[in-house]
């Protein structure tokens, strides 16, 4: 069987997004487990992804906890996970 690489990679994107549904709730842990998302966090300034500490924590601080301990915008940083 042959494949058509290019409606796969389109497939597979659209799935990724419609998978990729992110809230105040997400689990730290789940959200770092995307490809790339680890970096958008640190570009809004979240901390976490690079902290010794925040590695014993994953399955536990939600992204609401994070962003109200360091003062972040939310909605930028969830726009940017699922945009």
């Amino acid at each position: 069987m042959i494949y058509h690489i290019p409606a796969l990679r389109e497939y597979f994107n659209l799935l990724k997004k419609a998978m990729a549904n992110f809230t105040k709730d997400s689990i730290l842990g789940e959200i770092v487990g995307g490809t790339g998302n680890a970096e958008k966090l640190v570009k809004h300034g979240v901390p976490c992804p690079t902290c010794p500490m925040a590695a014993m924590e994953m399955d536990k601080l939600t992204l609401n906890m994070i962003v109200e301990t360091y003062g972040l915008d939310l909605e930028a940083i969830l726009a940017d996970l699922n945009g």
